[in-house]
């Protein structure tokens, strides 16, 4: 199977950054975003003003709006639109899609429950081992930059070593993994722990708080990875500890971002509005939100920060109520 040029759908900070990455061992890169004025400026400009505008891209990325051409024209297509977004952009795809495709989006369809490569296999009628995933700590900026990375890929192990080979960069490093549920449930609720911990910072907690957030956070993942059908030890990896340390921790953080300025006091949409970009984390929550009342599972972190979100209760009052739960046992109950 030849690979010789790939589409990223979503002219986003992330999208654009992909498409960059993947631009040093590709021919030819299609960049699909929906807003045709961007699109024209980034052709004209060659580079992404609003969301990267740092980063020169290299010649050989050519943006567009027109999705069936971006589908049809890469031999790989790269999902990188949000998570809510992902069904209507697909849905709207004419041509028949037979060729590898892989999710780099991390979040939870909240009307359904259901995971990015279910939505991508639906819409697309695509076979389930063309289906991937790709995720793990990558803030879009330094990957654009060319900063080292390292990520994971998830899908069919065959035909996953194919595109590992020809997706790792110089400064891209994937390694492969067989558990698509695991990866992409790491990769959708470490975004609401990061919230949390964003919360805890702005709130002027400290380092033993975030710390706690962290840890028990990593634990509330593996239960929901676990409910979803994947494997306990993948959110041990770079998609699950990995990508949770950096967004929770890391100054680029949108959710993180987002957590702070609520802990600092802002009413919900004004940070929403200071962030300026899709934050995962609040649909994310719906969603855990949604199971949580569906399978009775126990998500404390995940409800208290639903519940911030929604405006039932402030972030003060959000730490009481974790930190007056009643004792419990630190046990690991996963196979």
């Amino acid at each position: 199977m030849d690979f010789n040029s790939i589409t990223v759908l979503g002219a986003g900070s992330w999208g654009t950054a992909l498409a960059q990455t993947f631009s040093e061992n590709f021919r030819q890169v299609f960049l699909w975003g929906r807003d045709r004025e961007a699109v024209n400026q980034i052709n004209r400009l060659g580079r992404n003003e609003k969301y990267l505008p740092d980063v020169v891209l290299r010649e050989n990325v050519k943006a567009t709006a027109d999705i069936d051409q971006a589908c049809g024209e890469g031999d790989i297509v790269v999902v990188a639109v949000p998570s809510q977004h992902v069904r209507s952009v697909l849905s709207s795809v004419k041509l028949k899609v037979d060729k590898p495709v892989v999710s780099a989006t991390k979040g939870i369809e909240v009307d359904t429950l259901k995971l990015i490569t279910d939505i991508i296999r639906e819409t697309l009628s695509l076979q389930d081992r063309l289906v991937f995933v790709l995720s793990g700590p990558s803030f879009a900026k330094e990957v654009a930059l060319g900063l080292p990375t390292a990520v994971s890929l998830a899908g069919d192990t065959e035909l996953g070593k194919l595109l590992q080979e020809k997706l790792t960069t110089s400064t891209f490093r994937l390694y492969l993994n067989g558990d698509r549920v695991g990866v992409q449930i790491g990769g959708a609720v470490k975004n609401v722990i990061a919230v949390a911990t964003g919360v805890s910072d702005g709130l002027g907690l400290g380092n033993n708080a975030r710390a706690g957030l962290i840890t028990r956070g990593l634990f509330e993942m593996t239960k929901v990875a676990v409910l979803f059908g994947g494997k306990p030890q993948t959110l041990y990896g770079l998609s699950g500890m990995g990508d949770l340390v950096l967004t929770a921790t890391g100054e680029l953080s949108r959710n993180r971002t987002f957590g702070y300025l609520l802990g600092k006091g802002l009413p919900v949409d004004k940070a929403l509005e200071r962030v300026g970009q899709v934050v995962e984390g609040v649909k994310t929550v719906q969603a855990l939100k949604k199971l949580i009342d569906r399978e009775g599972v126990e998500l404390p972190i995940s409800e208290a920060v639903y519940r911030v979100v929604q405006g039932e209760i402030s972030p003060s009052e959000a730490v009481k109520l974790l930190m007056g739960r009643q004792p419990a046992s630190e046990e690991f109950p996963f196979s």
